[in-house]
């Protein structure tokens, strides 16, 4: 591929430009004469005024849509003589003329096709010069680099530097405004030049300081880079604050800069600044020689050096030396004074000292006085070029400051080697020339993948030269190379080369950055276009690496072709086809032709065109010379491209092939209509389509690229499916089947024009299978058609060669038919599935029919061993399908959810034999259906079964229930109809334990949720089976239950009380509340376990069992087989646990302090959290009299506690069954005291006090019955009753006068008696009068006569009947 023009810019009101800069001229300028005598030249300013007013008349009718008309000019070479400077960036164009200047800034527009292009419209016309005759001389544009962290290398904003012929500099922002001005040399500016920082590119090559440097006719001066970068960003600043507070005087600050008085050359016109050099030891050496004579000494380093060359003449080319540190940067006299301030100063607000806040008037007289201009240090020539009669005219440096081209008055240019300062190259022919570098990086490719890609990448260089004499523009390679490029281009362009980058730039802000810059760029003045020269790496190489590397190159141009989406279909046929033709390695062609074939935007039959092309060019041309791989592809891919093709044809023609009657169908509608009903709920259930990707969708058309990627041609001329991802295979089988299953497409042409390609019938089923039972739901739309359709497919590819083995003995399973139910046993669509099974078993018994017959014999046993297969097959799908078809029911709103089990053959058997079971217990999770919906759903079961004489009558019932409650009822019918598809595996005492695990292991995953644990408790109390519930209960107590419950303990005994719920879910995994539900099970789940303990003995283990056709279940054992493996319990741990477990729920419960542990003596501490199924050393005998008042002290508290949380004196309404006020809670206390040592009667008593005392009468009168020490509770009663009077009559706020005329006339004795009594102690004081009548009654009942306090009961009989009867 060879060099290009790329315009990337065009430029507007280009004559607006040309008028404001020549306005007080009346004729246009001609292009000045620098011809030599000997030179033939002509006048043409006649004819082409002539052309100009014709335009002109021309131009004001017209619209500017037109960039043509838009540029003016047209055909005059105005530009020749203004100063045109493009900053690197191409955002910004300075056109100056004289003391006027344009500046045009870069703006996006969209043009008639809708596009987006850049243009660079006028955004600034004015004055520059502010002395008298001076005009513009030379200008540059510098990019500003921003300091922000989050550029990404656009600049920050752009300077214009201007140099006069007065000898100021001055520099101006984007929109004219004036920043600096600077006079550092009495005569006219001749060049401006900038250098800007470069990344290394080897490890060698030392960091080049960015500078500015400005030539004088006898003097250079050179700025520091970043001196200047700081001092423009300051002024900037300054500019702003100044036009913001209203006032235009500013005081520049002051710049650091050098300057060097060139010696001994005549003239100079231009110059380069190369930069920092340090010579090697030999240079060294040579020059001390020279410069020094023989016994010259030599310095142990070698001087750094700054190298500048200049050309002109006397000599034509000079090159200067300045050594670093010869010579202090200067600073101009406002700031002499004050240096050491300077750069603090740069970034103060406050700046007044340097005269920026100065009033205008303060201002005037100084400008008038020039500034003083500093005396240049003297530098001289090392060596130069001499040539007396040659001038120079100017000089370009390149990218890598080695090179340099020089242009001269002989119509030359010369490429100088800038290090050994010797000319290397001269090109004649070229005058007036304008010259640019071009370096271009090698591209990304196989290299990069060597191992010298850690090596820094390779750059060519290139010279671009335009001749404006000729109108041509010439690319030549370094050093020397010939020239790969050249391009008309008119004879009035402008070669823009800037030579620099952005300003402000390091080593450190650079990482990461894109520099949006162009090297060199042409300005066509009569057309207003910006272009830029784009050349390939490869035109630098050599002939063998350039062929390979203009491959590549082709590949690059062919990826960009194919990417661009406007491209016509023929231009991009013609083109593609070309590339692919004039690649010449066979590797990059082959390379090329995949990235071709796997294009998506490329239609088939441009794909097929191409491809036969090059196939055909291949062929042609000699058979030893061509690469047989590539020949093979191409032959290969046109195969597969017109198999596409065929296929693509049969599903879009018209004609379908009749439906001819198949015997082997016979009695498939029943069977249909056998299992409609469970389809229909199925369909019902099956989830609604997810969210998915447009080109993942199977009703998309399959590009021809994606049939390509999964085929692939085998050398013996057979094509072979490759199998991708799971999408991309059913895209296959769709595109191949779908329509043949609609009944759209002839299936009989399509299976052969298949068979004819080569694909194998295997692979042809497997994409059958797959399209079948992954498209289940339009399958189930029309279930009779689509199987019928099927059924035809599969006798079609069924009588393919190689699909039934000829010598297949029917004796064995065919590996064709085998293959069929492999896919129906794995697909989790068991709808589809079935259907596909039922469709096979006909044709598998129609195929071992017909070859039965034609042996003229009936093989029985074969039939049976193939067929009995088909039979067991069927009947799991059927199971299957009744399975799922459960397990799809929505969960209802606000259930747990979950995603729902995706059920097949071999996933149910790979589950084991409780992998039914599991299944049905996740769901009823799911469901969030309660145990006892559970029990009654199954008990509906056993009545079905139980009451078969009745079955008119259930029917009849069962119809009510589905009208009257369709909804409640249907999951509960798809439940039992599961059940009776799996009497065995779903057997009550198997569901319940399964759903008690699953409980209890979503209870393990959020310990918050006590209700799961609950159920899981209550589903394990409905299993009948004790061994069952033993097992079930033993291993939910070591995997879950132990570790937390001996957390809590230990809590509890370093806590000392009910521990608070911050440290409940530190230690234990749960809340206060939750812990407290917790410890309730457990004492219901160790009450479970001693209970199935006990009747274990009496009842014998029941034997597990699973149906026929599930017998081939391998994989872990079912929940019931591992709780009938557990080992028996030591049922004296187990009640000490239960114990245990029943002190901490009442603590917790009832926020008793209590240290749990302290309860126990030392063997019962060691017994604690043992294995249950070990012997441990147990408490027995009598107990510490101590450790037992302190457990009568827990349980007189529990019972209080208790009282105090009924605190409901209606005795009608019954207590709840849990909680705080459950109604077992007294005797859960009586229990635990026979099993502590406490005695009961204590408890009892405590209990009738507390209900009194409490003021709930009627329990109290009911426990009373059964407390056996009759006289002590006599005592305890009485005072309580005196307290009740004690407060009626004394501490009431309401007291009678009745009541004060009693109290005068009861016997002392007992008045004295009922002062003393403290009424505070009763919890509920306010009892009615005959609730107390009622309990002085039962005391006189209890107290035997002879008792010490009797007399005192009767006297307050007669005291409450009193108030009773005057009340």
């Amino acid at each position: 591929m060879s060099c290009s023009l790329f315009e990337f810019c065009r430029l507007q009101e280009f004559k607006t430009v040309r008028d404001f800069l020549f306005r007080n001229q009346k004729t246009e300028p001609v292009e000045e004469k620098r011809q030599t005598d000997n030179e033939l030249s002509w006048d043409t300013s006649d004819w082409e005024s002539a052309w100009d007013s014709g335009d002109n008349k021309e131009e004001e009718s017209s619209s500017d849509a037109k960039v043509e008309e838009d540029a003016g000019g047209q055909g005059e070479p105005w530009l020749q003589d203004c100063v045109v400077s493009l900053s690197p960036c191409s955002d910004l164009l300075v056109v100056a003329r004289e003391h006027k200047a344009a500046f045009l800034s870069a703006k996006w527009r969209t043009d008639n096709s809708g596009r987006e292009e850049m243009t660079l419209a006028v955004s600034w016309t004015g004055t520059l010069s502010t002395e008298e005759g001076e005009c513009v001389s030379s200008t540059i544009c510098i990019p500003l680099a921003s300091q922000k962290r989050s550029s990404t290398g656009r600049p920050d904003w752009t300077c214009v530097v201007v140099g006069f012929t007065s000898g100021y500099v001055r520099f101006y922002t984007e929109s004219g405004v004036l920043l600096l001005a600077q006079l550092l040399h009495e005569d006219p500016v001749l060049r401006l030049k900038c250098r800007t920082y470069e990344i290394p590119r080897h490890p060698g090559v030392s960091e080049q300081h960015e500078e500015l440097s400005i030539l004088y006719p006898a003097a250079l001066v050179t700025i520091d880079g970043f001196s200047l970068f700081q001092s423009l960003r300051a002024c900037r600043n300054q500019v702003a604050r100044a036009t913001a507070a209203g006032s235009d005087a500013i005081q520049p600050p002051p710049l650091a800069y050098k300057k060097w008085g060139l010696q001994e050359m005549d003239n100079i016109v231009d110059h380069s600044s190369v930069g920092i050099m340090t010579l090697c030891v030999f240079d060294q050496m040579k020059n001390a020689s020279i410069l020094g004579g023989f016994n010259a000494s030599v310095k142990g380093s070698p001087p750094a050096m700054s190298q500048y060359v200049t050309v002109g003449s006397g000599p034509y080319t000079g090159f200067y030396y300045a050594v670093e540190g010869s010579s202090q940067p200067l600073l101009s006299h406002v700031a002499m004074a004050v240096a050491s301030k300077l750069t603090s100063a740069l970034f103060s607000a406050a700046s007044g000292w340097l005269g920026w806040n100065k009033n205008k008037n303060e201002e005037e007289a100084p400008q008038k006085q020039k500034p003083k201009v500093e005396p240049a240090t003297p530098l001289n020539i090392r060596f130069g070029l001499p040539d007396s009669r040659r001038h120079g005219e100017s000089i370009c440096l390149s990218p890598c400051n080695t090179l340099a081209g020089v242009t001269d008055d002989f119509g030359r240019v010369t490429l100088l080697d800038l290090a050994r300062g010797i000319a290397i190259r001269m090109w004649k022919g070229y005058r007036d020339a304008q010259l640019g570098w071009l370096q271009v990086p090698e591209e990304r490719s196989d290299r990069d993948l060597s191992p010298s890609a850690s090596l820094p990448r390779r750059h060519a260089l290139f010279l671009i030269i335009y001749a404006p004499r000729r109108g041509i523009l010439e690319v030549w390679a370094m050093q020397q190379g010939p020239r790969v490029g050249a391009f008309t281009v008119g004879k009035h362009c402008r070669l823009l080369y800037a030579g620099y980058r952005l300003m402000g730039v390091n080593s450190v802000t650079s990482q990461g950055w894109q520099l949006h810059t162009q090297q060199a760029c042409l300005l066509d003045p009569i057309t207003g276009a910006l272009r830029t020269v784009n050349i390939p790496f490869h035109l630098a190489l050599s002939d063998k690496k350039s062929e390979r590397a203009k491959d590549m190159h082709l590949v690059k141009k062919l990826t960009t072709l194919l990417r661009s989406r406007d491209t016509e279909l023929d231009i991009l046929e013609n083109e593609a086809r070309s590339i692919l033709l004039d690649i010449k390695h066979p590797a990059v062609k082959k390379q090329a032709l995949e990235s071709l074939l796997s294009n998506k935007n490329t239609p088939v039959s441009c794909l097929t065109n191409i491809t036969r092309a090059l196939n055909d060019t291949l062929k042609q041309q000699d058979p030893e010379e061509v690469d047989a791989a590539l020949l093979q592809l191409c032959s290969s891919q046109l195969k597969l491209l017109q198999l596409y093709t065929d296929i693509q044809q049969l599903h879009s023609a018209a004609d379908v092939e009749p439906s001819a009657e198949n015997d082997s169908l016979e009695g498939i509608e029943e069977e249909l209509s056998r299992v409609a009903p469970t389809l229909q709920r199925y369909a019902q259930f099956t989830p609604r389509p997810s969210v998915s990707f447009a080109q993942d969708s199977l009703d998309s058309p399959l590009p021809a690229q994606a049939f390509l990627s999964q085929m692939e041609c085998t050398e013996d001329e057979e094509v072979k499916v490759m199998r991708g991802s799971e999408t991309e295979w059913n895209q296959l089988g769709n595109f191949l089947f779908w329509r043949c299953l609609c009944g759209k497409s002839p299936l009989h042409k399509v299976c052969y024009t298949l068979q004819q390609a080569g694909i194998s019938p295997q692979q042809l089923l497997a994409l059958l299978l797959s399209v079948w039972l992954h498209r289940e739901k339009e399958v189930l739309q029309k279930p009779e058609e689509s199987v019928r359709n099927l059924h035809r497919l599969l006798v079609a590819l069924s009588n393919m060669k190689g699909a039934v083995d000829e010598s297949w003995d029917p004796q064995s399973i065919s590996p064709w038919w085998q293959q069929v139910r492999t896919t129906c046993v794995q697909s989790h669509n068991a709808a589809a599935a079935l259907l596909a099974a039922l469709v096979a078993h006909r044709a598998a018994k129609a195929s071992i029919t017909s070859r039965a017959d034609r042996k003229l014999q009936t093989e029985w046993e074969a039939v049976s061993l193939e067929l009995e297969q088909w039979v067991v097959c069927v009947h799991q799908l059927e199971d299957v399908l009744v399975l799922q078809t459960l397990l799809l029911v929505p969960p209802p709103p606000g259930a747990a959810g979950g995603a729902t089990v995706q059920c097949s053959i071999k996933t149910l058997l790979e589950g084991g034999t409780g992998g039914i079971a599991d299944s049905v217990s996740k769901w009823v999770f799911r469901q969030d259906i309660s145990p006892e919906r559970l029990k009654e759903i199954l008990q509906m079961r056993e009545n079905k079964e139980t009451d078969d004489n009745v079955e008119q009558r259930e029917e009849a019932e069962r119809t009510e229930e589905e009208e009257t409650q369709k909804d409640t009822d249907r999951t509960a019918e798809l439940l039992l109809a599961v059940c009776q598809r799996f009497p065995h595996s779903l057997s009550p005492d198997l569901l319940f334990a399964h759903c008690c695990w699953e409980y209890v292991v979503q209870w393990n995953k959020d310990p918050e949720e006590g209700r799961y644990l609950c159920w899981a408790v209550e589903h394990l109390k409905l299993v009948s089976s004790p061994h069952i519930q033993q097992g079930v209960s033993t291993m939910m107590w070591s995997t879950f239950i132990v570790k937390r419950f001996s957390a809590a303990a230990f809590l509890m005994e370093k806590v000392g009380k009910a521990p608070k719920d911050r440290l409940c879910r530190r230690d234990v995994g749960m809340g206060d509340k939750a812990m407290t539900s917790f410890l309730g099970c457990c004492v219901q789940l160790l009450n479970i376990l001693m209970e199935a303990d006990s009747a274990v003995e009496e009842v014998s283990a029941p034997e597990l069992s699973i149906e026929e056709a599930w017998c081939g279940a391998e994989g872990p054992a079912s929940i019931a087989e591992l709780a009938l493996e557990q080992r028996g319990v030591h049922y004296p741990l187990v009640q000490h646990h239960c114990l245990l477990a029943s002190l901490l729920h009442a603590a917790m419960t009832f926020n008793v302090k209590v240290k749990p542990f302290g309860l126990f003596d030392s063997k019962g501490k060691n017994a604690f959290f043992r294995d249950l199924a070990t012997i441990q050393l147990m408490p027995s005998g009598d107990m510490d009299p101590g450790l037992i008042s302190v457990r009568q002290e827990f349980l007189l508290r529990v019972l209080t506690g208790w009282v105090q949380a009924i605190d409901d004196p209606a005795s009608s309404t019954s207590l709840p069954s849990i909680g705080p006020k459950a109604d077992w809670w007294p005797s859960l206390c009586l229990e635990l005291g026979s099993l502590l040592q406490v005695n009961p009667d204590i408890l009892r008593r405590h209990l009738v006090c507390e209900l009194y005392n409490q003021g709930l009468d009627l329990r109290a009168e009911e426990v009373m019955l059964e407390v056996e020490d009759k006289d002590v509770l006599g005592s305890q009663l009485l005072v309580l009753t005196g307290q009740r009077l004690s407060y009626t009559l004394l501490h009431s706020q309401d007291q009678t006068q009745a009541a004060m005329e009693l109290l005068a006339r009861l016997p002392p004795t007992l008045c004295t008696w009922l002062k003393a009594m403290d009424p505070r102690e009763l919890r509920c004081p306010l009892v009615p009068l005959p609730q107390t009548s009622r309990l002085v009654g039962r005391l006189i009942e209890i107290l035997p006569e002879n008792h010490a306090q009797y007399s005192l009961a009767l006297h307050l009989l007669e005291a409450v009947e009193v108030l009773i009867t005057e009340d």
